[in-house]
């Protein structure tokens, strides 16, 4: 399987520019945000520009048990080596309710990843990294709120294909369809979507460092239909679009049954796979490693990444959040921003 690189330059004006957007300040995210901070691989990998509040950053500072060294501002430039603050003074401590999902709680995370997208757009950052928000905290914020894709596409006015990647160490896993219900999946599998999925991950994946990307598809059904006896999406869409991709120029194989996929495709060279629905990969995913799995939204005009695990009420305060998955998103992010800066040839 093909090596990540390690693009860690050293000279800060050669270092990637990361917007990062503090998330629900309920949860474990003012934390994790203040340990990223003061990590000295993370400040080594890339510069940045944080946008929050600083008497929340500091209340998850003293969460954490660590001494942050910012520059405290309302600019969003950066010029030195000192992770910037924007200090946005949006949200008093007081009114933050620890370990519930609040309109305030919303309203301060959708400004920063908004302000953190807007300042990417712009070109003033490279890429951007979000620690965890709270799907209801954000819908009270802003009515109609789908998911985080749909969120990035209004601000930055994206009409593009993109889609969500969940990534754990060296296997990406993609899908056709994510965010509908289970009753209407096999009615929006077409062969024109998933060749379009395959194509768009090969993408991902080669802004990713990774070359000559090999993607393993899931069937749909039980056994991958077993030959037409449990469902014949594999003969009539899946495996033919997986031939068309082929013959395409792309290096996929399949459709194998979804039971084994995630075993096979490390076997086989793989580095994702190409699921049908949301819940075939992520449960998978998650099994093999919640604490360093990895979002990232693809397709847009620079790489966004997140941890794949979610705010953690449950432990929010007790300066215990592991800090893996948020590290693992800030690296790939670097990685794939210092790749976009890097001079072609």
């Amino acid at each position: 399987m093909a090596a990540q690189p390690d693009i860690r330059p050293t000279e800060a004006s050669s270092r990637p520019v990361i917007a990062l957007a503090m998330g629900d300040p309920a949860g474990i995210s003012p934390e994790l945000t203040a340990r990223l901070l003061a990590l000295d691989e993370i400040r080594a990998a890339a510069r940045f520009v944080v946008f929050g509040d600083r008497r929340i950053l500091d209340a998850g500072a003293r969460t954490a048990g660590v001494t942050l060294d910012l520059e405290v501002t309302t600019d969003e430039s950066v010029s030195g080596d000192r992770p910037v603050l924007v200090d946005l003074r949006h949200l008093d401590p007081a009114e933050v309710t620890p370990r519930e999902a609040t309109l305030a709680g919303g309203r301060f995370a959708s400004e920063n990843f908004r302000r953190a997208l807007k300042l990417a757009a712009s070109g003033g950052a490279d890429a951007v990294c979000f620690t965890p928000f709270n799907k209801q905290a954000m819908r009270y914020a802003t009515p109609g709120y789908d998911d985080e894709i749909r969120f990035v596409a209004d601000a930055i006015g994206w009409s593009g294909a993109a889609r969500e990647f969940n990534i754990l160490d060296t296997i990406w896993n993609a899908r056709v369809t994510s965010h509908i219900p289970l009753s209407a999946v096999a009615a929006a599998i077409t062969a024109d979507g998933i060749r379009a999925e395959l194509a768009l991950t090969a993408d991902c994946l080669r802004a990713a460092g990774i070359d000559r990307p090999r993607i393993a598809v899931a069937g749909l059904n039980p056994h991958a239909g077993d030959g037409g006896n449990f469902g014949r999406e594999e003969i009539e869409v899946i495996g033919p679009a997986v031939r068309a991709a082929a013959a395409e120029g792309l290096d996929v194989v399949g459709p194998y049954p979804a039971d084994t996929v995630f075993l096979r495709a490390p076997k086989e060279g793989c580095h994702a796979v190409l699921t049908m629905y949301h819940d075939q990969g992520q449960i998978a995913m998650k099994l093999m490693g919640f604490d360093r799995g990895v979002t990232m939204l693809g397709g847009f005009p620079f790489p966004i990444c997140t941890p794949a695990h979610g705010t953690a009420y449950d432990i929010a305060g007790q300066g215990i959040a592991d800090i893996g998955a948020s590290r693992a998103a800030v690296l790939l992010a670097a990685r794939m921003a210092a790749r976009r800066r890097a001079p072609a040839g």
